[in-house]
């Protein structure tokens, strides 16, 4: 079970000179919706928001070959967001230097090009010592705990938060696998 850190703040005074003292509380993180994410357009994202929905969650490029499959995420969510599904991109650029862009051309880029309206969250890494807690709760938490092996990895997240599945970047958004437990998990 992994731990994340919540810091309390509080004042200490010692012989009348007041300083702040910092204590750790450690909580359990159980699933997805323990985090909290920034949005591509700078907002604080709670993901607990995101309770009793399914989520395709997608390390995403601009750049890379496997780009295209922007096409195929964008038809899984105007299929499935009415049931439930919600897609998520997280742009990265640690594979190849393939997302060198900044919130505002990612953003201009996957809306020109593919129309994504499915939400976008900040650049970040997914592997590595600066990787995302989300990334390392995704990775730990599937039945194949190695690390991001190019862009367009992706997982399942069941609506209790839990990683139902994860695909690596070759099989398609579209494929009859990923279908397959999208619509069971959508089912539950």
């Amino acid at each position: 079970m992994k731990l994340f850190l919540v810091m309390i703040m509080s004042f200490v005074c010692v012989t009348g000179v007041c300083v702040v003292a910092e204590e750790v509380e450690k909580k359990p993180v159980t699933s997805v919706h323990d985090f909290k994410m920034q949005s591509l357009d700078g907002k604080s994202v709670d993901m607990s928001k995101y309770k009793d929905k399914v989520l395709l969650v997608v390390n995403v490029a601009s750049e890379c070959g496997a780009t295209p499959q922007y096409s195929q995420l964008q038809k899984l969510h105007e299929k499935y967001s009415g049931k439930g599904l919600v897609v998520m991109g997280f742009p990265c650029n640690q594979f190849g230097g393939q997302e060198p862009g900044d919130a505002g051309q990612i953003q201009q880029f996957c809306s020109a090009n593919y129309g994504v309206k499915f939400p976008m969250f900040a650049k970040i890494d997914v592997n590595g010592d600066e990787q995302a807690p989300l990334y390392d709760f995704l990775k730990t938490s599937a039945k194949d705990h190695s690390n991001i092996g190019w862009n367009f990895e992706k997982f399942v997240i069941s609506k209790d938060g839990k990683v139902a599945a994860r695909f690596k970047t070759r099989t398609k958004p579209d494929a009859p696998e990923v279908v397959q437990v999208l619509e069971e998990e959508l089912g539950k």
